[in-house]
């Protein structure tokens, strides 16, 4: 009996520091775990942050970009969601733009495809998301960043481009889906900067509102239309392609030059059999890669993320110009990056 109250005694004792050791052991484990910040109120269970990559369609073009997104979810141990409008229209990405911002999104990176026609939208998303930009800018938004192509300068380079094979001037048509989209009008404005004074003439514009038909019957029917035409060129990823298609079906190869943008498969085997003649291509992968980094660290790290934001809010890409002598090197590359 004495014995099992001298037991007692001593748990009694012993009580207060068992107490403690068990309020530390639960301190240190709140720390453990995914590394997400615990939610606001105190409340142990940490936050999942919530980031998405919006398109502005959904063209093979874009599997690079999501490549680069599926990369940097590998090396950050987060999850991005990538959206792509499947018609490609400002009502498709409108939607998902503000569905996302209903739900919670923490930061928001899109590809707009009427910029100044969404800032509205751009702006009330950006009243509750981080929202940057990729590929095709809303710098009347409240956007924090863009991320991608100087359009301007690569419209200039498929300009010289153009004119390198035109040396005594010509006439050409260009196409795309809507040239209301920030990156149409700034390759455009290059092309045009380019060629100015070197006796090329546009003498056609025509948009196909990302209709993949449409964009190969316009090219046929500009074509036909002037039987006189030099070259077409193309400056969204699709018209690529199309523009091969129409050329090959009319039998109008090598009497009707092409140059176009991105990297589309069939795009390099046109290049590949002479049927195009170039190709400026940006950078899909990064825009993929860092608009997931950026989103990820603007919705972790505001404070420090913001102050790295660049003066003019721009973060160049670049591009390259894929040629006959150049292409199956940059496939190679190409296929490296999808893996």
């Amino acid at each position: 009996m004495k014995e099992t109250k001298s037991w007692i005694k001593r748990c009694a004792a012993a009580a207060p520091f068992l107490l403690a050791m068990l309020a530390m052991t639960a301190c240190d484990n709140k720390n453990e775990g995914t590394g997400a910040a615990p939610a606001a109120g105190g409340d142990s269970k940490p936050k999942i942050v919530k980031l998405a990559f919006i398109t502005n369609n959904a063209s093979e073009f874009w599997k690079i970009a999501q490549a680069g997104v599926r990369k940097y979810e590998q090396e950050s141990k987060v999850q991005v969601d990538v959206k792509m409008p499947p018609n490609g229209t400002t009502e498709e990405q409108n939607q998902i733009v503000e569905n996302l911002s209903s739900q919670g999104y923490d930061a928001i990176a899109v590809s707009a495809v009427a910029p100044n026609d969404q800032v509205t939208v751009l702006n009330k998303a950006a009243e509750k998301s981080k929202l940057i930009t990729f590929d095709s800018d809303a710098p009347k938004s409240n956007r924090l960043l863009y991320i991608g192509t100087n359009n301007y300068e690569a419209g200039k380079a498929l300009g010289a481009h153009i004119v390198k094979l035109l040396p005594s001037g010509g006439k050409m048509a260009v196409f795309v889906g809507m040239f209301s989209a920030d990156n149409a009008k700034q390759r455009l404005q290059g092309i045009q900067d380019a060629i100015a004074g070197k006796k090329i003439e546009i003498v056609d514009k025509r948009e196909d509102n990302t209709d993949r038909a449409k964009a190969r019957s316009n090219v046929e029917d500009i074509i036909n239309a002037h039987p006189d035409l030099n070259l077409v060129a193309g400056l969204w990823s699709y018209n690529g392609p199309a523009i091969a298609a129409a050329i090959e079906a009319l039998g109008k190869k090598g009497k009707v030059l092409a140059a176009v943008f991105d990297e589309e498969q069939e795009t390099l085997t046109a290049i590949e059999n002479g049927t195009i003649s170039a190709t400026v291509v940006q950078k899909p992968f990064q825009f993929g890669y860092l608009a997931s980094k950026w989103a990820h660290e603007l919705a972790t790290k505001p404070d420090a993320a913001t102050a790295q934001i660049p003066a003019n809010k721009s973060i160049d890409t670049g591009i390259d110009v894929i040629e006959k002598t150049n292409v199956v090197e940059f496939k190679q590359k190409l296929a490296e990056m999808k893996k």
